[in-house]
């Protein structure tokens, strides 16, 4: 039975992963950033200095039902700094070899414009309920600014799917594969400890996960980093080996080698690009969810933490999985998915220090990833079904993993992450680019210091763009 269902899930992503769709997630991050001059490239200093350079800034929530910008953006971080960032590398290289790192590069730097886009459309067009909480994300700006009903709950499906079968499912299954082989410790007993730690923080609203993330993911990512650069600096002189690969196979069919049976060129940049979308989310419409939850002062400014997550994930962390097993020449063993990080880090640091690393970086990784996702499921479930359903499908999206901890094919199972990336990510980017000139004067209003439409006037008024005119 569970065969037929990974055949059919393996046919479902050829389809959805086809040429076309490649073609139409590179076209959409060009367009937005050759239409903004590349803005994320020309003005970096400018996003760092308004996004990190203020994390240490006093914001406060204000009320119940909302985030600073800084738990806004860590609860994102934290649905994308994940296994995507680890496992989900990993099993890019051991697929689609060096070269889809390459892929993943290109499409993250262009991609921080599409995430900067998406962010502050979801800001602009949000909701606040009769309590005061606030709702937002492509759902919203699909309804109000286009009014493609239809578009919006194939949206909402998506993420339901995504939620599921990545966020709960997998982020759950790669800590137990990792606790099993690290300490020979059963699975479910892992999957089954995260649901609870899980169920007891989103129980607290968003406030409670957004201090919780806020405090977890600068910490998390702070030792990864760390023991990532460790393995890099002890092995400097293959830093220029590994870069030569990552071009090389970019762009030529890189060969089999011991355990790895080599990868085509459109493998590369299937696998690069859907693993890269799945990690830094930029495009995909998850992260919106979280940023319209926050109090901020205008739309674009809340967006620019975007491009900042995209680059952080991505450039940053995914990168510095990706050198770890290159330059460690595990790739050639065979292994994939975390299994794979496991064995790069060990082959370097010794066997405590490594196992240790590793296993509190998957396991904070992971579980905040699960909690973070809990806003995408709820907002979800609220548009396609209703209150009174997310009373009992709450507990719902804690099952997956404890049911699946158990399966050891880690690439059988990330078919069900790249069909959930593809659900999502198209009725999004389609909603996107048909609102790019919204977005555009929404951006030029903050950066010309109108603030015609700060987020507390809109909030106030309604009074959304209609037009870009």
């Amino acid at each position: 039975m569970l065969e037929s269902i990974l055949d059919l899930a393996s046919k479902i992503e050829d389809i959805l992963w086809g040429p076309w769709t490649l073609v139409f997630i590179a076209f959409v991050a060009v367009f937005f950033s050759m239409k903004s001059g590349f803005f994320q490239i020309r003005k970096f200093r400018f996003i760092l200095k308004n996004t990190f350079g203020k994390i240490f800034e006093k914001t406060e929530a204000d009320e119940k039902g909302k985030m600073t910008p800084f738990q806004a953006t860590t609860t994102a971080l934290a649905s994308t700094v994940g296994m995507g960032n680890m496992a989900g590398v990993a099993t890019a290289l051991s697929i689609g070899g060096p070269g889809a790192i390459f892929w993943m590069w290109l499409l993250a730097l262009l991609g921080m414009m599409t995430k900067t886009a998406e962010i502050t459309l979801a800001v602009h067009y949000r909701d606040i309920d009769e309590k005061g909480r606030l709702h937002g994300g492509p759902m919203y700006y699909i309804n109000k600014a286009l009014g493609w009903k239809f578009l919006a709950k194939l949206f909402s499906i998506g993420v339901l799917i995504n939620a599921v079968l990545s966020a709960s499912l997998l982020q759950a299954h790669t800590v137990g594969r990792a606790f099993l082989t690290s300490y020979n410790i059963n699975p479910y007993m892992v999957t089954g400890a995260m649901a609870i730690i899980t169920g007891f923080v989103v129980i607290g609203g968003i406030r409670r996960i957004g201090q919780f993330c806020g405090k977890l993911v600068p910490l998390m990512s702070v030792v990864y980093i760390f023991g990532g650069l460790t393995i890099l600096i002890l092995n400097r002189e293959k830093i220029p080996e590994v870069f030569g690969m990552i071009f090389k196979y970019a762009f030529a069919t890189a060969p089999a080698t011991g355990g790895f049976a080599g990868a085509a060129v459109a493998v590369a940049i299937k696998e690069g690009m859907a693993k890269g979308m799945l990690s830094n989310e930029a495009g995909l419409g998850t992260a919106p969810m979280a940023h319209a939850t926050a109090n901020t002062k205008h739309p674009f400014q809340q967006g620019l933490w975007g491009a900042f997550e995209v680059f952080i994930d991505t450039i940053v962390i995914c990168t510095i999985t990706s050198f770890a097993v290159l330059s460690t020449g595990v790739l050639s063993n065979g292994r994939s998915g975390i299994e794979l990080v496991i064995q790069a880090f060990s082959s370097v640091l010794p066997t405590g220090l490594s196992s240790a690393l590793i296993s509190f970086s998957i396991l904070t990784f992971c579980l905040s990833t699960q909690i973070g996702f809990f806003i995408y499921f709820e907002t979800a479930v609220l548009n396609v079904f209703s209150k009174k359903a997310m009373k009992y499908l709450k507990w719902f999206y804690l099952i997956p993993g404890m049911i699946f901890a158990g399966i050891a094919d880690v690439d059988k199972l990330w078919v069900f992450a790249t069909i959930s990336v593809g659900v999502c990510s198209l009725p999004n980017l389609v909603a996107v680019l048909a609102l790019s000139g919204v977005f555009f004067k929404l951006m030029n209003d903050y950066l010309s210091a109108r603030n015609k439409y700060a987020t507390k006037l809109i909030d106030a008024s309604k009074k959304y763009v209609k037009t870009a005119k």
